[in-house]
């Protein structure tokens, strides 16, 4: 073999390592896809069909059946939150109601204050009402102060006052004690919409907790005060 063909051959095999090497690197910084950030193809053809025969009982019942009861947790989940999204508020609500009754199902109080919100920004505050109503039946809530604080300060920037302090006196019966963010948000809600004698119980009940005066105003990163929380 004449050293042209060898050369030729020996640049061929060092392409080809370089080749290798490259994709692998390449494999290696490929981040894995995060589970509940996309939708899956049949979670996509789920929202599809259902918007399709969204004002067809039978259909609809018919896709619920045989479509979304099908889908995998993840998938379910997803797509109940692209609903919400979308803001196709009674669809989102049947795909509620039919996840309440896998045997999986758990309740998260976050999922119920992206529920309330998607009907209060449209205006339906009848359904509202009633998921907060199967928020109440819940028997097993775990005490997460993060998910009350978030349907507290929902419900307040609709300006829905009486479910505000239900819900307040409800997260107390299930063993969680309101923090600091929690009397900061109810104080500053409770004011904003004139609800002032409310808001002089909260924060006696505050000054309780955490002596008194409970001063609310705390320092931004400008080194302005500031109250924290911003319902709008």
């Amino acid at each position: 073999m004449s050293c042209n063909v060898k050369l030729c051959s020996l640049r061929r095999v060092r392409e080809a390592t370089r080749m290798t090497i490259t994709m692998r690197d390449r494999s290696k910084n490929r981040k894995p896809l995060q589970k509940g950030r996309n939708l899956s193809i049949e979670a996509i053809q789920t929202v599809q069909a259902l918007k399709r025969v969204k004002d067809d009982d039978a259909s609809l019942h018919r896709v619920f059946g045989t479509k979304f009861s099908r889908l995998l947790r993840l998938d379910m989940i997803a797509v109940l939150k692209e609903l919400i999204r979308q803001d196709q508020c009674l669809l989102a609500f049947k795909a509620f109601e039919d996840i309440q009754n896998e045997h999986w199902y758990k309740p998260k109080l976050l999922l119920y204050a992206e529920l309330i919100s998607v009907f209060g920004r449209n205006e339906m505050f009848d359904k509202l009402e009633l998921v907060f109503r199967k928020l109440e039946d819940e028997i097993s809530i775990e005490p997460d102060i993060e998910g009350f604080n978030a349907i507290l300060e929902t419900l307040l920037s609709f300006g829905i006052i009486g479910l505000t302090m239900e819900c307040f006196y409800l997260m107390k019966s299930k063993g969680c004690e309101p923090d600091r963010s929690t009397f900061k948000i109810l104080i500053s809600g409770l004011e904003s919409k004139k609800e002032t004698s409310l808001s002089v119980t909260i924060r006696e009940e505050a000054e309780k907790a955490y002596g008194s005066p409970f001063e609310i105003l705390e320092e931004n990163e400008d080194g302005a005060m500031s109250s924290g929380m911003d319902l709008h």
